[in-house]
């Protein structure tokens, strides 16, 4: 656990002296570091961001009454309390609410207690005049109130519009990380868990939900009715929820006999069958998975109009983006299926991952996020194997590389303290790192004695909070005899490896110790490049780190633990190599013609293969691409052009070994294709370089020609099939290949024709929008059905397919609208600028947005966030020009710590931009010289471009 240990001690053994030294009639031998002031000028008796362990809660009893109307909230909460250390203050969170009463109930009777409010840390003290004593149980009741919040956090407004135009307020909240204090005063850290006893005030129109059910509602005087939700299980803060709305629902009943419902607008409510099935299926294999029953006697799972991330896992009530939840038979595609069952997978791996067991503190909130991130493909591969989950988790660990391979980069468990540090720790990072580690080490100990690790972990850590070490105990000595872990798969298990010398070898404690191996992944930024040299049967193995500078220093000092797998041309059967030092040699059995390590790229590592290496495994693209499978095919493209930015590989055999592709029908190795092509030309289009852009242009669409050629306009196929269709025929109809042009311009003729009521196909219809977005009577016409439509994903289709128009004064528009929020949502403010920004036609445009308007982006939705990151590097991270980066730079640099001067994504994008600088200096004349022997000439035109995939441009 990554704390610094002066905090600790602090924390542990010296808060008493602190608080005493600035009470009256206390002596306290030690002053605090400095003296913070509270609002009226009086000393705060706390100086940490962190709250003392003085006291914690076991018990809230809240009430809180929301008006929508005049947009304002008023409540009390009844905290029991048990004091560890005899202290005169108690000293908790709150954010922006106005304490009109705080009196301290204790058996001798009640008394007023003092407030001070210290806003910088978000924080109150209530001050008693009489010492609370070691041991003893106490209860504080608070009342407050404060207005329903304009922003994406806390207890906030959200509005919808009817089909008749009404726009009508709900309530509801996103408390995690930091933002239960901006609804009621609490303790407001994951490690101070409780129970919840809630209340919620309403008028009749309305319904309210929490995260139990409802036990009784009382009509009060004058009309209003008070719904009293059962006691909750011990909880964090974040994880409470509540939302007051109107509203409609469907349910059903998992075998387990957990009560599911789906809830939506009532406009929007039949979009809500599919949600409600998946959640069924998914509920009921984490039951039987984790052999750990669901606690609460129901799941709801709700569609809120305006929500900033994709979900939230709330204890039996996660809260979606109504994109995240809502499915149309015939409006809906392929990717839709795809993208909701995988979310709410998501969100129900939290109800044990993250909610039934708590990561301490936020520095290894991995352990929440990176474990519910594995457990979308491990449930929906079961759940659901049609929508072929395997095909798309490898991009995943393209994604986390791509911000690991800079120095900017972070530890999987990294120390963090202030709100702002906190948000930052839901990257890429957090989320695709931690779910591609622990994807590593399923594949090294076998998904069996995985499975029983993880279930040992969930038993032995239910309802509390643990640390990175926690979990490697349990998933180490998987056979040793423990009372919690008895049970029929780990006895099957232990038995059969006891018989099988390759198996047992990994378990026995001498030759495996999990804690040391996964600490190499963990506490260290980064990941290994392993680069193998074969000569004869002798096979050198060298690591280091990859790292995308120009400064060998930052390479120095790592090192990791690497579980290597490898076949070659003479064996197919997975061999297998731990690494634990920089180098190593290890023997075949007999001379090979190839060898391939990281087989399906189960490992979080990159391979360089020196000698001729690289060349024997082109030909074999080249000449029999099958002989390997559709993953290692997709590392081997990516591996090879990530190799070419740090130097260890040339350009022209990575170009090379692209020209494989021509032949290539699986959907990773071509979207992992285009994702190490397009980015090439996409340099080049914000450096008014047409010929050479256009030469790249026309290599590509040249290379997957005969496969675009090949896709119908249809719906038909898998689902893998109907994603990549959807991503090609929008890729050729953005590069102006003509028959995909003429099919996708009659097609909007003919719908547009019918005013939109002619069925289009789901998968193809983004391409056949983004022709039609091209002139303004067509872009008009498709704001038009956005505004009208009710149906989620064909809103956000029309939506993506307007932001790739090469009207300016329509991109432009359409981010001041958005930012507005009237009738395009500004949750999808951030999809806009950066989809904009990837626009020839927008990424000026974006970049002036981004800068006019970051006071009220970092407002709306709030410093560090993911939003906010996404849009830093979506808008600058193309850049090539030492003017630009100076530029990038000028504008952050002058920014404030409160407005962000410190965020971590500065510092990537800077990165980024300098990567590109290099990469352009180092490679232009060399793609030039290799494309001017295969295109002469250009032979596609310039246009605009989207990117409707996180880690692949158009």
């Amino acid at each position: 656990m990554f704390i610094v240990p002066v905090l600790v001690l602090l924390l542990l053994h010296h808060d008493e002296l602190t608080l005493a030294a600035q009470l009256p009639g206390h002596s306290g031998s030690k002053p605090p570091s400095f003296a913070p002031l509270a609002t009226n000028g009086q000393p705060f008796p706390w100086d940490r961001m962190r709250l003392p362990e003085t006291v914690s809660p076991l018990h809230y009893h809240l009430l809180i009454h929301p008006n929508l109307t005049t947009l304002d909230f008023s409540g009390s909460v009844l905290i029991e309390l048990e004091v560890h250390t005899n202290t005169h203050s108690i000293i908790l969170h709150s954010k922006d609410l106005q304490i009109s009463s705080a009196v301290l109930l204790a058996a001798e009777g009640s008394r007023p207690l003092q407030v001070l409010e210290y806003p910088a840390f978000q924080q109150l003290a209530l001050l008693s005049d009489t010492v609370l004593t070691r041991r003893g149980r106490y209860e504080v009741y608070l009342e407050f109130s404060a207005n329903l919040s304009d922003s994406f956090h806390g207890f906030y407004k959200s509005t919808y519009r009817t089909s008749e135009g009404e726009v009508r307020v709900v309530a509801s909240t996103q408390f995690e990380a930091t933002s239960a204090r901006a609804a009621f005063p609490c303790f407001d850290e994951p490690a101070f868990k409780a129970n919840y006893t809630i209340r919620i005030r309403r008028e009749p129109r309305h319904n309210a939900l929490s995260n139990m059910p409802m036990v009784k509602m009382v009509v009060l005087p004058g009309g209003l009715l008070e719904d009293h939700f059962d006691t909750s299980v011990r909880m964090s803060t974040y994880l409470v929820a509540f939302i007051v709305s109107d509203f409609l629902s469907v349910s059903k009943t998992t075998q387990h006999g957990v009560k599911i419902s789906v809830y939506a607008v009532p406009d929007k409510i039949d979009q809500t069958s599919f949600a409600l099935d998946a959640a069924v299926k998914l509920l009921d294999f984490y039951d039987d998975y984790f052999d750990i029953p669901y606690p609460l006697p129901k799941q709801d799972l709700v569609a809120i109009p305006d929500f900033q991330s994709g979900a939230m896992e709330n204890w039996g009530l996660t809260t979606y983006r109504e994109a995240g939840l809502l499915f149309h038979p015939n409006k809906s595609s392929a990717s839709d299926k795809l993208g909701i069952t995988m979310v709410i997978a998501h969100e129900l791996a939290h109800q044990w991952f993250g909610n039934l067991v708590t990561m301490q503190w936020w520095n290894d909130l991995w352990l929440n996020e990176g474990f519910a991130k594995f457990m979308e493909f491990v449930s929906v591969n079961v759940t659901n194997p049609e929508l072929q989950v395997d095909d798309f988790f490898l991009g995943k660990c393209f994604e986390a590389m791509e911000v690991d391979s800079l120095s900017s980069s972070h530890p999987v468990s990294s120390p963090v303290e202030n709100p702002t540090q906190i948000q930052e720790m839901f990257d890429d990072v957090s989320y695709d790192k931690g779910a591609c580690i622990l994807n590593m080490l399923r594949d090294f100990l076998t998904a069996e004695a995985f499975k029983i690790g993880i279930v040992r972990y969930l038993r032995r850590y239910s309802f509390q909070n643990t640390v990175n070490s926690h979990l490697w105990e349990s998933l180490s000595n998987i056979c040793q005899v423990d009372d919690l872990d008895e049970g029929r798969l780990k006895g099957e298990f232990c038995s059969q490896a006891q018989h099988q010398s390759d198996a047992s070898k990994w378990y026995s404690e001498d030759e495996l110790d999990v804690k040391t191996i996964m600490d190499t992944w963990t506490l260290q930024e980064g990941f290994p490049l392993v680069t193998v040299e074969v000569r004869g049967r002798e096979v050198t193995l060298n690591q280091e780190r990859y790292l995308k500078t120009d400064d060998p220093s930052l390479k120095e000092g790592f090192l990791w633990q690497v579980p290597l797998t490898y076949i070659t041309s003479a064996s197919s059967t997975i061999q297998r190599f731990l690494l634990k030092t920089k180098t190593a040699v290890l023997y075949l059995p007999e001379e090979v013609d190839w060898v391939k390590f990281n087989v399906d790229m189960s490992g979080y590592y990159m391979v360089h293969y020196e000698g001729r290496g690289w060349s024997a495994l082109t030909q074999l693209l080249r000449h029999n691409h099958t002989a390997l499978s559709s993953n290692d095919r997709a590392s081997l493209i990516n591996n090879a052009f990530q190799l070419v930015s740090v130097g260890k590989v040339s350009l022209d055999v990575a170009l090379e070994l692209s020209l494989y592709l021509s032949k290539e029908t699986e959907i990773m190795p071509v979207t992992q294709g285009l994702g190490e092509l397009v980015p090439i030309y996409k340099l080049m289009e914000k450096r008014n370089m047409l010929h050479l852009e256009n030469q790249m242009k026309g290599y590509i669409v040249e290379l997957f020609q005969e496969l675009i050629d090949r896709q119908t306009w249809s719906d038909e196929g898998s689902v893998s099939q109907r994603v990549l269709r959807s991503y090609l025929l929008l890729f050729a109809c953005v590069r102006n290949h003509p028959p995909c042009v003429a099919t996708a311009s009659r097609l909007f003729t003919r719908w547009r024709e019918s005013d939109g009521n002619m069925s289009l196909p789901s998968d193809v219809s983004m391409a056949v929008f983004a022709i039609g977005a091209r002139t303004p009577d067509g872009w008009d016409f498709l704001f038009e059905k956005y505004r009208q439509s009710m149906h989620t994903s064909l809103k956000s289709r029309i939506k993506s397919a307007l932001t790739i128009s090469p009207l300016q004064d329509k991109l432009q528009w359409m981010m001041e609208q958005s930012l507005s929020g009237e009738v395009m949502k500004t949750q999808d403010l951030p999809h806009v600028v950066i989809s904009i920004s990837r626009n020839p036609r927008g990424f000026a445009l974006a970049w002036d947005f981004l800068r006019h308007n970051w006071l009220s982006l970092i407002r709306k939705f709030d410093l560090g966030s993911h939003s906010i990151a996404g849009m830093v590097n979506g808008v600058t991270n193309q850049y090539s020009t030492r003017e630009k980066l100076e530029e990038v730079r000028s504008f952050f640099g002058g920014l404030t710590e409160e407005t962000g001067a410190s965020l971590r994504c500065i510092q990537q994008t800077s990165e980024t931009i300098q990567e590109n600088i290099r990469w352009m200096d180092r490679h232009l004349p060399l793609l030039q010289a290799w494309l001017d022997r295969r295109h002469p000439g250009p032979s596609s035109s310039p246009s605009s471009t989207p990117a409707p995939q996180r880690h692949v441009d158009l």
